[in-house]
């Protein structure tokens, strides 16, 4: 595993606002599925080192240099 991460923009909805996290993945885990969603669930390097509460998470996304 590379020491390379990739940043990526969490929204969750809370009662009718919403905020945005921004986590950092590992860069290589990210070409090792099809959804974004799916690392975030499935990914023991991910899961093993942040908690994402998919029952109030509304977008993710990798961030790019524009943002």
């Amino acid at each position: 595993m590379s020491n390379e991460f990739t940043r990526v923009r969490l929204v969750f909805a809370d009662e009718g606002s919403f905020h945005t996290e921004i986590i950092s993945v590992p860069r290589d885990r990210l070409e090792d599925y099809d959804r974004l969603i799916d690392l975030l669930r499935e990914d023991p390097s991910v899961t093993r080192s942040t908690y994402v509460d998919l029952k109030r998470l509304v977008s993710a996304a990798v961030v790019t240099q524009d943002d």
